[in-house]
């Protein structure tokens, strides 16, 4: 699981903007070279649909524009795109009728038992990017091994947090902490399995 939070812990706004995300070149070249090491990503309705209205069309110029710093263009942002293009994409919901972009698989509900038998067959990795709902879900059934948080020096006060309805608190164990020179720093951490 990646996600981007404030420093106060939200994930998206109150309105489930993103505009408040600290740019940083360094976690984008971090994140393009993490890119070949997936296969599948696992989205909810919200994060899908923002996700298949940019990345399809990130390639249609020479480099990607970058979502959270509009006009800026990278080439890790280009990097990304091939990627995600590339994958295999189940999104859950129960409104979306179809799904366009490219690999993108429509599943109408989550079944853990069958996220866990993906996780034992051969490949790469899977992930998630945004789509609190599901990584809610994975988390209640102990289905992430990895959680990757990008935290932004922001404060909202208010908005969307990441996870909800969790039954039951869950120790994590720390693989790195890494400052960046804008402010962000990345956490990981690994569920205790």
């Amino acid at each position: 699981m990646f996600n981007r939070v404030t420093a106060d812990g939200y994930f998206a706004g109150p309105d489930g903007n993103l505009d408040w995300v600290v740019p940083d070149r360094e976690i984008d070249k971090a994140g393009a070279e993490a890119i070949p090491g997936f296969d599948t990503i696992l989205f909810g309705r919200r994060t899908y649909e923002l996700f298949a209205a940019f990345w399809p069309h990130a390639l249609d110029d020479s480099t990607a524009a970058d979502p959270h710093d509009a006009g800026r263009r990278s080439p890790e942002m280009r990097a990304m795109a091939v990627g995600l293009n590339e994958m295999s994409k189940l999104v859950f919901s129960r409104t979306l009728k179809e799904v366009t972009w490219e690999n993108s698989h429509l599943l109408h509900e989550l079944n853990p038992g069958k996220i866990e038998a993906m996780k034992r067959q051969p490949g790469k990795d899977m992930i998630v990017f945004g789509s609190g709902s599901i990584v809610s879900q994975l988390t209640q059934h102990g289905l992430i091994d990895e959680y990757q948080f990008a935290v932004s020096p922001i404060l909202l006060g208010s908005g969307r947090p990441l996870l909800n309805g969790s039954s039951k608190g869950l120790r994590l164990e720390l693989l790195e902490a890494k400052a960046y020179r804008s402010g962000n720093v990345i956490l990981r951490y690994a569920h205790p399995n």
